[in-house]
């Protein structure tokens, strides 16, 4: 638990939001009701484990920080708490309400026991990954997807990390609970086609074979696809896209735009996903109490991935 000031306002309340919700809890020495809620809310911070933190702010000390809270909700009593979530508030009540009631405000806003140790599973095998342990991140991201299956980040990562170790058939297991996603979600539709080339690639033709038929016919689209899709397999994601673009150039909606869909997709694969918000993006000016709105994020570009959406652009219009 925090004591929240001026000087700690973007340290310890927006930018700690950002990791886990942080609840604020305005009160004053002089206020009996404050002096009810207050240890409940401690009392919850134990039980929750972790779910969220516990900050306070005496309002006779810092005037200004409660007083742009309480505009900016339309409140004007105490004890008066806000939820903030990803360097915002999102929500708050106002009174020294029952544990129970409070227990239902905070369950609307923070992660399920479930839900926080598979995110917390996620992230250390997004260090694991990053530190070439395999076969550790494989471990821990089918525990995340385990505890909690509704997780689409941590199976997307599994999946993948299954695909690139060619794991085939652990893969499509795990991806079978989400492949209806597809039509609606890009990076799921994306492994299923990757999915769909590592099948292809088992039982298809050798590359010269494939070479052969295109060189005798630069209009065999099946043949290239099939080449492109086995390149595609193989991890050579550059020269799958090369392959495909020679089908979209030539003939746009050839077999239901498969060669356009399938070359998007790997560009999803590619491309890194959208960081965290870090300290520097919820950054304010100096003196500033700026209590809502967060900083776009974009994903850190990448010359290849650049390059080759350029490609796609030019050969489709």
């Amino acid at each position: 638990m925090n004591d929240i000031t001026l000087a700690n306002f973007e340290a310890d309340l927006i930018q700690a939001s950002v990791q886990q919700p942080v609840l604020l809890d305005i009160w004053a020495p002089w206020c009996g009701p404050c002096k009810q809620l207050g240890p409940v809310l401690e009392k919850l911070e134990v039980a929750y484990a972790g779910r969220f933190k516990l900050a306070k702010l005496n309002s006779d000390d810092q005037p200004e920080i409660a007083a742009q809270l309480s505009q900016a909700f339309g409140v004007r009593s105490i004890p008066f708490c806000v939820l903030f979530a990803g360097g915002q508030p999102v929500d708050g009540f106002v009174g020294a309400l029952p544990e129970a009631q409070v227990r239902a405000f905070l369950d609307k806003h923070v992660p399920t026991p479930d839900e926080f140790e598979a995110e917390a599973e996620l992230e250390e095998a997004e260090v694991l990954m990053a530190e070439g342990d395999v076969g550790s991140a494989l471990a821990l991201l089918q525990q995340a997807v385990a505890i909690d299956p509704a997780n689409d980040v941590a199976r997307f990562d599994y999946v993948k990390l299954l695909l690139e170790q060619g794991q085939l058939e652990l893969a499509e297991q795990a991806y079978a609970p989400v492949a209806a996603k597809a039509l609606v979600d890009a990076r799921i539709d994306a492994l299923g086609r990757w999915i769909a080339a590592q099948r292809a690639a088992q039982g298809g033709r050798d590359a010269q074979s494939l070479a052969a038929a295109i060189a005798a016919n630069k209009r065999d689209f099946e043949a290239r696809f099939e080449l492109a899709q086995g390149l595609f397999a193989a991890g050579r994601y550059t020269d799958a896209m090369d392959e495909l673009l020679e089908i979209v150039m030539r003939d746009k909606s050839w077999n239901q735009e498969a060669a356009r869909k399938t070359y998007v997709a790997i560009l999803t694969l590619l491309t890194k996903p959208v960081p965290k918000p870090s300290a520097a993006d919820t950054a304010k000016a100096k003196g500033a109490l700026e209590l809502t709105g967060k900083a776009g994020l974009t994903a850190a570009a990448d010359p290849v991935v650049d390059q080759y959406r350029r490609k796609l652009s030019m050969a489709l219009f």
